[in-house]
């Protein structure tokens, strides 16, 4: 049996290959997991994202399975635990960035209703289809991250550069890079066409 061609950014590694096949780039629209890969793509700065990937489940732990509410009234204490917990990326910047990001999220939720409908404005409400040959013709950011960034930069959030804002672009499926010859291109093509006959 023939494998499946791939994107080649997974490379062997077994939780990266999984997240390729099964996550990345699959449109988002369900606040909680939004807000999880919100916290991922920012503690991902600096970084990579095998890094961050690996910790994942850490960071599960740590910010009780991303719970926003709680998140965003976290305090002090909440914040020294963070700060000695070997399991994940112990960054001040990033930890302090995290619970001010969900207060900011939930102010976004108030005004629109849900966090998602607020994000996807900045696609149309579409999934962008790069059509990318390769790895050398991925982006890391695009005029539409930019505006992303400039507006959530506006609203309080930290670590949400027009590079992290792509990244959680492509992670949330508001852009497909995957490549054309990749088996998942296709699929995630085909289910959006199912969605939107």
């Amino acid at each position: 049996m023939v494998e499946p061609t791939s994107c080649q950014w997974p490379t062997n590694d077994p939780l990266m290959i999984k997240y390729h096949d099964e996550e990345w780039g699959v449109p988002l629209h369900d606040d909680e997991k939004i807000f999880e890969f919100l916290v991922l793509d920012a503690f991902q700065a600096g970084l990579s994202w095998r890094t961050v990937l690996h910790k994942r489940e850490n960071f599960r732990q740590a910010l009780e399975h991303f719970d926003l509410a709680k998140v965003a009234r976290y305090g002090e204490t909440d914040f020294e635990r963070l700060m000695s917990d070997a399991g994940i990326i112990r960054n001040k910047a990033k930890i302090n960035g995290t619970i001010q990001n969900a207060r900011c999220f939930m102010a976004v939720q108030e005004e629109y209703g849900t966090f998602d409908k607020y994000i996807w404005q900045f696609t149309g409400g579409k999934t962008i289809d790069n059509k990318l040959s390769s790895l050398s013709a991925m982006p890391v950011s695009s005029k539409e991250s930019d505006a992303m960034s400039k507006d959530l930069k506006s609203r309080g959030f930290k670590f949400v550069g027009s590079t992290i804002c792509y990244a959680f672009m492509q992670a949330a499926g508001m852009v497909n890079d995957h490549l054309v010859s990749c088996h998942r291109y296709k699929q995630i093509i085909e289910n959006l066409a199912d969605k939107n006959p």
